[in-house]
């Protein structure tokens, strides 16, 4: 299973990457707002932590929670999180965080990097309160010279049913980009 290599976590930060992604403006539109709780689950070196931080304000909470504790060290020494970011070490399947805590959940290039995708995004499901949104990004399943093989790849549609097999309802998929896809779901009130 294809994880990303924490030697290589500057092309994570890189200024290419924030114009295909424009991460602040990606999760206003996927309806983050001042004050919530977020989930970075795979956060990184936080290129969305550190914009949701600031979208939900000193009365929100941003958790970057990721497996590699690599990234949290580069978040936590690199990019000076402000007072709301706390980060969280993670194993494979859990989460460190309590049931229904956020508010917002973020996976971003994760999926691809899991191998039991419904196991995961059930830990997310359980840590989301009733009616939070799950934003998921991910690759198209096409072969470039960039991100992960194509054989590790994960279509829009198969992720579409792992999310709803974890119990999600599908609010929109769509095209993010020509190499990536978001789908928004919601966690059933």
């Amino acid at each position: 299973m294809h994880k990303f290599n924490p030697e290589h976590l500057e092309r994570l930060m890189s200024e290419e990457r924030e114009k295909d992604l424009s991460p602040e403006r990606l999760l206003r539109e996927s309806g983050l707002r001042a004050g919530q709780a977020f989930a970075d689950i795979g956060s990184g070196p936080g290129f969305f932590t550190i914009p949701a931080a600031r979208i939900i304000g000193p009365t929100g909470m941003a958790f970057a929670v990721d497996t590699q504790a690599d990234m949290l060290i580069y978040l936590r020494d690199r990019k000076n999180p402000p007072d709301n970011v706390i980060l969280m070490k993670s194993e494979e399947y859990v989460v460190p965080l309590a049931d229904f805590t956020a508010d917002f959940a973020l996976m971003a290039f994760v999926l691809h990097e899991t191998g039991d995708k419904v196991r995961l995004l059930r830990e997310t499901r359980r840590v989301l309160k009733p009616g939070g949104t799950l934003l998921l990004l991910d690759w198209e399943k096409k072969a470039e010279d960039k991100g992960p093989p194509l054989e590790e790849r994960v279509s829009a549609g198969d992720a579409r049913s792992f999310i709803e097999q974890a119990g999600f309802d599908v609010v929109q998929s769509s095209k993010l980009n020509p190499s990536h896809y978001r789908i928004l779901a919601r966690r059933p009130v």
